[in-house]
């Protein structure tokens, strides 16, 4: 789950992580009021939506009066914000954050997100602040801190002394300032059960203090029932319709720009099929994972979602029985192309338990626009010259 910047900010505040002042608007008129509340003489217009690179959008502006706020916050609101990570079709944006001015004198990255290669949350640090962090890491990897942290012994000293020393921080009040900021995250990363955060720009002002001038957060929707009041901060109208729907079933869906729809059992056996279509010459319209009791009622709930994308030219069904048979799920395919109309071919490949029966099942139908696969190659070459075809 992904909250808004300034969600992040309220966390932010919980542990001691600063961040300039700023209120949440919905309107221009709110926005100006706003202004007029956190005082000063410049105020930065921000658009709240779940991605980055708001700012190379048209999504972050200055402000240096009040008529310029409610001006600016006029054009952002209802705007379609299209960034590096909206794709092309961008988000609607419904809310703006109106934040104080910051003195800037330097402009850091500070991130934590878990690298399940070591099993560990792994700190990020840059001294390249403000820059795509994906980016810096084509460009230049070696601009890039990163601390594995061992949940076993949490964040030490010596972490801390690494990054200081790795961003070139000399001045021993600032070290001191930073290590702390980052301890306060790791604590926070851990607490909340959160997947990522990230401050980009994380800033230096001139008096040595550090400001999240930014923030970026993603939870674990898994452990969203020990944590309600950050459930409280879902934002559904930011979620993918078909992906929320998705996971009211049981079902776990992204959305992809293939043409050839996935419904497979298992996150790894899903993957792996993408990347055999990939491999095949063809695009994966999908991810979209059944789990392990595919039914004819999960199986017919998929079909319905994957159509709905207008690109989808051919499904290919991956399914391996092992705790469930594959006779069985070879008739709740059947079962499921009478609940949903089906209009496109459907390339079935199922392995495992009743493998040889549930084939016999299927090819017994005479479903014209059932294909019936005998390995995950055949099938992905099947679904990839049905989706040509069409």
């Amino acid at each position: 789950m992904n909250i808004h910047e300034y969600q992040a900010k309220q966390i932010f505040a919980k542990y001691g992580v600063a961040t300039p002042r700023g209120i949440i608007a919905n309107t221009p008129e709110q926005a100006a009021r706003n202004a007029e509340e956190l005082g000063g003489d410049v105020w930065v217009v921000k658009a709240q939506i779940h991605a980055g690179g708001r700012g190379l959008g048209g999504g972050v502006k200055l402000a240096r009066s009040k008529d310029e706020v409610k001006q600016l916050a006029n054009e952002i609101l209802g705007m379609n914000l299209v960034t590096h990570q909206t794709g092309p079709e961008g988000k609607l944006v419904q809310k703006v954050y109106i934040e104080e001015g910051a003195d800037i004198v330097d402009e850091l990255y500070l991130g934590i997100v878990l690298d399940r290669a070591k099993e560990m949350p792994v700190i990020m640090a840059s001294t390249e602040g403000g820059m795509e962090i994906e980016k810096v890491a084509e460009e230049s990897p070696d601009k890039i801190i990163k601390i594995a942290v061992d949940p076993a012994i949490g964040f030490q000293g010596f972490h801390g002394r690494e990054l200081v020393f790795g961003l070139g921080i000399t001045d021993k009040k600032e070290q001191s300032k930073f290590i702390k900021l980052a301890s306060a995250l790791y604590t926070l990363y851990l607490e909340n059960d959160a997947e990522m955060i990230e401050i980009n720009p994380l800033i230096k002002t001139a008096s040595g203090d550090f400001l999240a001038l930014d923030g970026k957060m993603s939870f674990d929707d898994s452990a969203l029932g020990r944590h309600q009041d950050i459930e409280d901060m879902r934002d559904i109208s930011e979620e993918d319709a078909d992906e929320r729907e998705a996971s009211q079933y049981g079902l776990s869906y992204v959305s992809l720009d293939g043409e050839i729809g996935c419904m497979v059992n298992g996150a790894g056996l899903a993957m792996g099929t993408m990347d055999t279509i990939n491999y095949m010459g063809g695009t994966p319209a999908n991810f979209l994972d059944v789990g392990g009791s595919a039914n004819a009622q999960t199986v017919a709930k998929g079909f319905e979602i994957i159509l709905k994308n207008p690109r989808v030219k051919a499904i290919f069904v991956n399914i391996f029985g092992g705790i469930v048979r594959c006779d069985r799920i070879a008739n709740g395919i059947l079962e499921a192309t009478k609940l949903t109309d089906v209009n496109v071919p459907v390339i079935v490949r199922l392995d495992g338990t009743n493998a040889g029966e549930a084939a016999e099942i299927l090819k017994a139908a005479n479903i014209p626009n059932i294909i019936v696969a005998d390995d995950l190659g055949d099938g992905a070459a099947k679904a990839v010259a049905a989706a040509k075809q069409a």
